[in-house]
């Protein structure tokens, strides 16, 4: 975290701090590149939202009030297809849900986890064999073996992000009621 202290600049607030934190963690989590500016991480998560439109979202609760839900709800109505992956339903907002990854029998760009960290390996271990692209970690989330595994595949891997919370910051979902990411502007990236 930056050096820099809220009262030095006359600020009696944390937000600076939280600013700082976010944009520090923004540097480390998003591979194969750790040591990435934020403008890298930003081209890259903007890279990968666009192509992967075909999201498997393991964890993903029918409960309207989990984050789970809230953020596959938004993807949906963003245009992504969204994949639910969950033993305890049959349906989840309005598609079918599979027990798991090895019943879908259709192609998945993403697979997004909504799991504690210790259950991530095997189901990066099941979306690498599937053929998915991108292996999306929620926040709170950060497995380092199933990190490097899909390094170590070429493929995409994104830790302790919220893959709503990027969409949003990168393609003008958060509007004015945003907050200053240093991305967020009137113009829509081309």
């Amino acid at each position: 975290m930056s050096g820099r202290s809220t009262k030095a600049l006359g600020m009696g607030f944390g937000w600076l701090r939280h600013r700082d934190a976010l944009q520090d963690l923004g540097r480390s989590t998003i591979n194969p590149i750790n040591s990435c500016t934020m403008d890298s991480t930003n081209a890259q998560l903007r890279r990968i939202l666009q192509s992967c439109r075909t999201i498997a979202v393991v964890g993903l609760s029918a409960d309207w009030n989990r984050p789970s839900y809230f953020a596959a709800k938004y993807m949906q109505t963003a245009g992504y297809t969204v994949v639910p992956v969950n033993p305890r339903y049959t349906e989840v907002l309005g598609q079918r849900c599979y027990p798991d990854l090895a019943a879908i029998d259709f192609p998945v760009d993403m697979v997004d986890v909504f799991r504690r960290t210790e259950d991530v390996l095997p189901i990066a271990e099941q979306a690498l064999a599937m053929g998915a692209r991108c292996l999306w970690q929620q926040l709170g989330v950060a497995n380092a073996q199933a990190d490097a595994l899909w390094q170590q595949a070429g493929r995409d891997s994104v830790m302790n992000r919220c893959v709503k919370i990027e969409h949003a910051r990168l393609f003008g979902g958060l509007h004015w009621a945003g907050v200053n990411t240093q991305v967020i502007s009137a113009q829509r990236p081309h």
